[in-house]
């Protein structure tokens, strides 16, 4: 186990990191009952929408799961490791949603055709590709994800905040439709 360095304040969390990095599950539940109502406060403030924020600070604990053994307590405190990769979550959504605004900017400009949407393009595909066919068998809402995914190449961040839905919603349909798609053309 980690000591905690002289002079710095420490609530057993390089403990519970240190636990993670070992593969301990119940570390990890510390963590998330000790830090993630005060996350999501500063998750809110970064991105002033709930579900947004909720999302973030998932996502965030599974970054700490994930690179816990990385965790040095001689560089810094357990909390500041931590909360630093929450903000860099939350300001990686922001970007996303910023470029779609950016994207949004160009459009009076002419740099994008607006006019093709998610379903011209799937209209747009040969009548009898097996391509097609799959992605008529999705959801309209799910079926437009994956379109403007990859026809526009709208990031996960973007096509919630276009969307108006949480994060993990838009991920979520996205793995699922995909897992569709391949099984549909396999």
């Amino acid at each position: 186990m980690t000591k905690p360095l002289p002079g710095r304040r420490d609530d057993g969390l390089a403990q519970a990191l240190a636990g993670c990095a070992a593969g301990d599950a119940a570390c990890l539940r510390r963590l998330y009952d000790g830090l993630a109502p005060q996350m999501t406060g500063v998750a809110i403030r970064l991105l002033r929408r709930r579900e947004l924020a909720e999302d973030v600070v998932h996502d965030t604990f599974v970054r700490i799961w994930e690179k816990a053994a990385l965790f040095d307590p001689e560089r810094g405190e357990a909390r500041t490791w931590m909360f630093a990769i929450l903000r860099n979550r939350a300001l990686d959504v922001l970007r996303g949603e910023g470029r779609t605004d950016l994207v949004d900017d160009f459009e009076p400009m002419g740099m994008t055709d607006e006019s093709v949407d998610a379903e011209a393009a799937v209209t747009a595909l040969s009548e009898a590709g097996a391509l097609r066919r799959c992605l008529g068998r999705l959801q309209p809402v799910q079926r437009s994800v994956v379109v403007l995914a990859y026809t526009r190449g709208l990031s996960h961040g973007e096509l919630a905040g276009r969307l108006g839905v949480p994060l993990g919603t838009v991920k979520s349909w996205m793995r699922r439709s995909l897992l569709a798609l391949r099984e549909c053309m396999a």
